[in-house]
């Protein structure tokens, strides 16, 4: 993975107009109707572009200085082993032998448009769908590891987020010291439950599988956006599926499992660590917003970043998960 650099991207989306994303489409050989329109995405940059032979495509422009170009061509391919199995998702369209092209200092790729409304998870029906597909990404996931993606592990999600939070000034003053020593806390807590779920396997994952990455057609479920696919334990692309109290995520998960197992065996240690990894999640989201707060797209999506109100719910959530942490895992 390359190294970070905010200003890098940040500069280089801000030149991203109309005008560059239809060059780009057209540089490639294909031919744009001028019709644009911009999707909801704020780690990279998404356009349905009207072409004049045929449906629109969806164009995803990556965000510089995040992904190697290795690490998307991985994903890549990835999705297209999926897609030769008949799991529903949306491959990178190979075009001229490519699927990541450059245009004007943007790389970028182009998809098929998917429709679909979001899955009903209140239906057991549709968690044990759901559960079937997942066991079938991970069953492809598992054939052979990731070689420039990362994992997701504690120091990179939990640590090292933490770090940039309390060392660039996002934090107000007179709660920069209880944050400290709540996050200490609740990493030290992800760490117990790391060791208690012990060495268990990790594979390609989704990575992102909330119910947002879902389009739910007649036909069952359609996985999208796996720009943060990476290695990790398969309860990753499950427990974001869950909601509401500790009976109710109980019986969704025993749903999902229903129809997971079915393809993929589930390792039971894994359940430790569902709270540990909904804790690393809250943590590196706030810092995922920090990272790119000169990025105008951002500051305007989340001005309330920043806050005393913002910052003292983040410690209230934390505090929840350290004692979610010492409770016994859901039982399946």
């Amino acid at each position: 993975m390359l190294a970070y650099n905010a200003s890098m991207q940040n500069n280089l989306f801000s030149s991203l107009n109309p005008d560059a994303v239809l060059d780009a489409v057209d540089s490639i050989g294909l031919r744009s109707d001028g019709r644009l329109l911009t999707l909801n995405s704020y780690e990279n940059r998404v356009y349905q572009v009207g072409m004049e032979d045929g449906p629109p495509l969806i164009a995803k422009f990556y965000r510089a200085a995040r992904w190697s170009d290795a690490a998307i061509l991985e994903e890549h391919e990835f999705i297209a082993t999926l897609a030769e199995r008949e799991i529903p998702v949306v491959p990178a369209r190979l075009i001229n032998g490519n699927t990541l092209h450059t245009a004007h200092g943007f790389r970028f790729a182009l998809f098929n448009k998917q429709g679909g409304r979001a899955p009903e998870l209140d239906r057991a029906d549709t968690l044990q769908w759901m559960g079937r597909f997942i066991a079938r990404i991970h069953a492809v996931g598992a054939m052979q590891a990731y070689q420039h993606r990362p994992t997701l592990d504690i120091q990179s999600f939990g640590v090292e987020c933490s770090e940039y939070l309390l060392t660039h000034d996002f934090i107000p003053a007179e709660l920069c010291e209880v944050y400290r020593g709540v996050v200490a806390h609740a990493l030290d807590s992800v760490r117990r439950n790391f060791e208690r779920a012990g060495a268990v396997s990790i594979l390609r994952l989704h990575g992102d599988c909330h119910v947002g990455n879902v389009l739910w057609t007649d036909d069952g479920p359609h996985f999208v956006d796996f720009d943060d696919s990476r290695m990790g334990p398969a309860i990753q692309d499950l427990w974001m599926l869950l909601s509401g109290d500790r009976a109710e995520q109980t019986r969704q998960f025993n749903e999902l499992l229903s129809g997971y197992e079915d393809f993929y065996d589930f390792d039971t240690r894994e359940l430790h660590l569902l709270e540990a990894l909904r804790t690393l999640r809250l943590i590196h989201y706030s810092a995922w917003i920090a990272r790119r707060w000169d990025d105008a797209a951002f500051t305007t999506a989340f001005p309330w970043f920043n806050t005393q109100r913002y910052w003292q719910d983040r410690i209230l959530e934390l505090r929840e998960q350290i004692a979610l942490m010492d409770e016994p895992p859901l039982p399946c």
